[in-house]
């Protein structure tokens, strides 16, 4: 293992984990595992215009199924011992070999090696829904002891809606919030005032107009009792509180000269300090966090992933739990809004994902906010660097492959399931006139042997769609006769100026080699994937993190 910058991961979050993150290496985890409750949660994309396709692209289509790979990582976390191995026994016994076991039998694995990466101040807010938050806060328990539980926060995700069914609208999900060891990072954050609270509180007013409210003196038993009779300014003496005063006679001194104390009219009332409006911080948050609203259709921060959260709620939870330079890390990052807050506020972080589509959406994404390349800013892992990586990979994993090939374009894939595609495996969509529709680019990914009748099928498909330009990614060299079936299909005359072939054929090792497609892409025409907003940045560049040893 080596250094390394801030880097995503492409690859299953527990091989990773095992073989680059150090043990005590990481300030703060946030995951965001998909939801057991239901599988279309981890739709990664609703169609161009919205509407949820029928035919979606699921990222863990098996993963909630107990199948012989969730029984064999049930076997070997129970053979493994210790508190964890009770815990699954016990989930054995109550629910039997079902779906929720091989989501808790993938969960405990990963849990294990979180607690590992951690550093002894570090902490983990596992992200949940009440359907599994009960087995999960158990199963939290056996990993990093009951007693490690800091909150178990709500946050609620949406508004109030109607029920189909007999009982009360679903609208929260659940935070567990679970420190490392003993003494664990922690900043307090804090909510703005509202105006009725400080219509109510904030009520008595300097001579220079500041507005403070009164706060009690006395010792609330979390310090040394501090016990002493106070003659203040006035010419009066007050008698401590029974646990003492809060502060010791410098300090309270000191708020005398400034001005700073509230004396009682009564001399035998109570002696308060002043705490200005404009002095405060807020009030603290709680464990019940309603005032973090969800990722409206219209947000500007909104990219259409369907579990997308706000980066208000990455931002205080990121906040509240490191400081900056700390490392982030998030093992199942999704559309990356967890490395996003991280690098807004100063923070390094790992992003680990086992999709490539989710890899090239974040990529995408850090370049919008921050202008941020891969492989020049932060490093990305487990994609193919050459054609003999690109082969193995087709090999392997089919659709990996055909995800990852669209991602060297910037393409968005449209289908996922077998025959269900029209021949079609990816979309560009670009703008090159004022008012005009979206036009589209499609695409076709070939991993294996090519000919000219596929280069007349995607011109079918082309002229079938009413597309500008179709393009047929290959990992053999075309023929003679593919790039004579290509070049009849003629031109694309763009409006804003420039002809491009309306049939293109791209290798793999063109496209490694830095070879794009040729069609109308300059600033602000390309539509494929939603423009994330540039980020306001809120900490300085960390470039090195310590991965490994």
């Amino acid at each position: 293992m080596s250094d390394a910058r801030n880097t995503l991961y492409y690859g299953d979050n527990l091989d990773i984990m095992r073989r680059y993150v150090a043990g005590e290496s990481v300030d703060l985890v946030y995951l965001d595992p998909p939801f057991n409750s239901n599988a279309t949660y981890n739709v990664l994309f609703a169609e161009h215009h919205g509407e949820q396709a029928a035919s979606q692209i699921k990222a863990f289509e098996d993963t909630w199924t107990w199948d012989l790979s969730a029984e064999w990582s049930y076997k070997n976390t129970v053979e493994a011992g210790g508190q964890v191995s009770k815990a699954l026994q016990a989930f054995h016994t109550l629910l039997g070999p079902s779906n929720m076991l091989a989501y808790l039998a993938m969960m405990a694995p990963r849990l294990v090696e979180l607690r590992r990466v951690l550093k002894p101040t570090g902490s983990i807010y596992l992200h949940c829904d009440p359907t599994s938050s009960h087995y999960l806060k158990l199963l939290m328990d056996s990993v990093f002891g009951p007693d490690h539980l800091q909150n178990e926060i709500v946050w609620r995700r949406t508004s109030a809606h109607g029920n189909a069914s007999l009982k009360f609208a679903a609208v929260h999900d659940i935070l567990l919030f679970y420190a490392r060891g003993r003494r664990t990072t922690w900043n307090q954050q804090f909510e703005p005032y509202t105006d009725e609270y400080i219509a109510t509180h904030f009520v008595h007013v300097d001579p220079d107009g500041r507005r403070f409210r009164r706060v009690d003196m006395r010792n609330p038993g979390v310090r040394p009792n501090l016990h002493y009779d106070y003659t203040a300014s006035n010419g009066i003496t007050y008698k401590p509180h029974d646990n003492g005063w809060v502060v010791d006679r410098d300090k309270m001194e000191e708020l005398d000269r400034d001005g700073r104390l509230f004396f009682p009219q009564k001399r035998d009332g109570r002696l308060r300090r002043k705490l200005y409006l404009d002095e405060s911080a807020g009030v603290p948050v709680s464990d019940n966090w309603i005032d973090i609203k969800p990722i409206f259709a219209t947000a500007a921060e909104r990219l259409g992933y369907p579990t997308q959260k706000p980066e208000a709620l990455l931002d205080r939870i990121i906040s509240a739990s490191s400081n900056e330079g700390d490392v982030v890390l998030d093992p199942f990052c999704g559309c990356g809004t967890a490395t996003v807050a991280a690098q807004t506020l100063g923070r390094r972080w790992i992003g680990i994902d086992i999709t490539h589509l989710a890899i090239t959406l974040i990529k995408t994404r850090l370049k919008d906010s921050f202008g941020l390349v891969a492989g020049k800013d932060y490093e990305v892992q487990g994609e193919p660097v050459s054609v003999p990586d690109a082969q193995t990979l087709a090999a392997t994993d089919p659709w990996q492959f055909q995800w990852w090939a669209l991602g060297l374009v910037g393409a968005r894939p449209t289908e996922q399931k077998k025959g269900a595609d029209k021949g079609i495996d990816g979309r560009l969509y670009f703008h090159d006139e004022a008012g005009a529709q979206t036009k589209q680019v499609m695409l076709s990914v070939k991993a294996g042997h090519t000919s000219a009748p596929h280069v007349r099928d995607l011109r079918g498909v082309v002229e079938r769609e009413g597309a500008a330009i179709g393009v047929l990614i290959t990992m053999q060299e075309s023929t003679s006769h593919m790039r004579t079936e290509a070049a009849a299909a003629g031109f694309y005359d763009s409006p804003w100026g420039g002809s491009y072939p309306r049939i293109q054929i791209l290798t793999v090792a063109q496209l490694l080699a830095g070879e794009r497609i040729d069609y109308p892409n300059v600033e602000g025409m390309d539509r494929t994937f939603k423009k994330a907003p540039k980020a306001q940045r809120k900490g300085a560049d960390h470039p090195e993190l310590p991965l490994g040893e």
